[in-house]
């Protein structure tokens, strides 16, 4: 995965979140995601679509948009919030398939609905680079909960 850019007008508050580890994860690395903007309210990214994607009747497999709604969306939401010693999970995922593909490059694009004290509402879309069109869309909803005691969270570099 890439270094992700924060963009943010917050201040060095906000420092820890340019950090290379802070959003890595095998399951998202094997997934493929490579965030290049985070911010508290947006995040995009992209996947390079490919056979590694692939269910057995040969389309990518639903579960790599899935994975891509809820890892932007959780990635931006702790962002949101980690300035309060929080990170946002994941409660509730509804991702959309919308057109089969069997490969080339989408982009990840997951922005704010609603931020909440101890809920957040986040959107998500992937679409085709090649084409422009829409191939999943997804909803997150993600509960703020306290960082204390977990592992390699948001604004503790490991």
């Amino acid at each position: 995965m890439t270094q992700p850019r924060t963009e943010t007008s917050a201040g060095p508050d906000e420092a820890p979140l340019a950090g290379s580890d802070v959003f890595r994860s095998a399951f998202v690395e094997a997934a493929g995601l490579t965030l290049t903007e985070v911010t508290g309210t947006r995040v995009r990214g992209e996947i390079q679509l490919g056979p590694e994607h692939h269910t057995p009747w040969g389309v990518v497999h639903g579960g790599v948009y899935t994975t891509a709604v809820e890892s932007a969306a959780t990635v931006g939401a702790s962002a949101a919030i980690a300035d309060r010693g929080q990170v946002a999970v994941g409660v509730a995922n509804n991702t959309d398939f919308l057109r089969p593909i069997t490969a080339g490059t989408v982009q990840v694009l997951a922005e704010a609905i609603q931020q909440g004290r101890s809920q957040q509402l986040w959107q998500v879309a992937v679409t085709s680079v090649d084409n422009g069109k829409l191939i999943a869309r997804g909803q997150l909803r993600l509960a703020n909960v306290p960082a204390t005691g977990l592992p390699n969270t948001l604004g503790k570099q490991s």
